[in-house]
């Protein structure tokens, strides 16, 4: 796993049934592409978060993928209509495999 990888997510405690609400999510995660080199002129390799979805009771929300290019700590915000109270799962996954989560509950206001 790597280390320093912190998920943060903000997401409303209470809206209401079938509004629209901003979702805002950042992962503290030191990017690598695969293309610089260390002091010794090795290729440093890989290391990126390549993935992340979101769903709201199980369902789909987002599902992003992300290349090389992507930078450092992955800043996403994005709008989701909520239909009745649930929670909200979000996964970012790690080129070596490790997968990061994060939960958060809606009530209904």
């Amino acid at each position: 796993m790597a280390s320093g990888v912190k998920p943060r997510v903000k997401v409303p405690k209470t809206a209401a049934a079938g509004s629209a609400i901003t979702i805002k999510t950042l992962i503290s995660h030191k990017m690598e592409s695969g293309r610089r080199k260390d002091k010794e002129g090795n290729f440093i390799p890989r290391s990126i978060i390549n993935r992340f979805t979101c769903e709201f009771n199980g369902q789909s929300v987002i599902d992003v993928t992300m290349e090389p290019a992507i930078s450092t700590n992955p800043f996403f915000e994005f709008d989701a209509t909520v239909p009745e109270a649930g929670e909200f799962k979000f996964t970012w996954y790690d080129d070596d495999g490790d997968v990061y989560e994060a939960v958060k509950a809606v009530a209904m206001a």
